[in-house]
């Protein structure tokens, strides 16, 4: 699918911030050139603080906050928080339908999400268990899910028809095969992280560029983000 032919894209993440971190600069990009990008977020991000102070509500609400923050710095058009709980995401048939419903309610052209996969050659990082379980989720909703008509049929009462993503992009696969020039909007992205100030430490101007600087010089980018490209058709 050529870049042009793209128009709507839905990222579908586990926590506020997980989309900012891999794939906002192309976000950035997408809306830059006209496309209608949806945020598809899983949990509440509810457990992400150290503060014996904090409570699991007004955290969910300060990310709440954070993300719609940063999706407005991006050009991010739409915002759906599904409220799962953070830190216990487990790859259910529940997940999967309210996944299943969002695809059906923009009808993406393509999908960005976590791999399912646990790459032992990482780090920690993208190796979080709600990640993973957003990624199964997310590939079992692109295929067959969304596009099955017999499956999740209380959906149709609701008048979420079928629908088909053409692609899937993956992140934190470690196995990148497709990247995206995001030297024009690099700035954008780092806003949008700091946005979540709740959870991104002041160093993120410098170790942020450096990261995709890592990933784009090899292919000829001053910046670049990556993904494993799968073309469903």
């Amino acid at each position: 699918m050529e870049w042009d032919e793209i128009q709507r894209v839905a990222v579908i993440f586990a926590h506020p911030d997980d989309a900012e971190y891999g794939s906002a600069g192309t976000s950035a990009k997408l809306a830059r050139a006209g496309k209608e990008v949806t945020y598809v977020v899983v949990t509440d991000g509810s457990k992400g603080s150290s503060d014996p102070e904090m409570t699991r509500a007004r955290l969910a609400e300060i990310r709440r906050e954070e993300q719609c923050r940063a999706a407005e710095i991006l050009g991010v058009q739409h915002v759906e928080f599904l409220n799962f709980e953070d830190g216990v995401l487990q790859p259910t048939l529940d997940l999967r339908k309210a996944v299943t419903a969002a695809i059906r309610r923009y009808k993406p052209d393509v999908v960005i999400c976590p791999t399912p996969d646990r790459n032992l050659s990482m780090g920690v990082f993208v190796q979080h268990p709600d990640h993973l379980a957003v990624g199964e989720a997310s590939l079992a909703a692109v295929y067959p899910s969304a596009r099955d008509r017999m499956t999740f049929p209380e959906l149709l009462a609701e008048g979420l028809e079928p629908h088909n993503v053409r692609e899937v992009w993956v992140t934190g696969t470690g196995d990148s095969d497709h990247f995206i020039d995001i030297t024009e909007t690099i700035d954008t992205k780092i806003k949008a992280l700091k946005a979540h100030a709740s959870q991104v430490t002041s160093d993120v101007e410098t170790w942020m560029p450096e990261r995709a600087r890592q990933i784009g010089e090899p292919h000829g980018m001053q910046y670049a983000e990556g993904f494993r490209r799968i073309e469903i058709g």
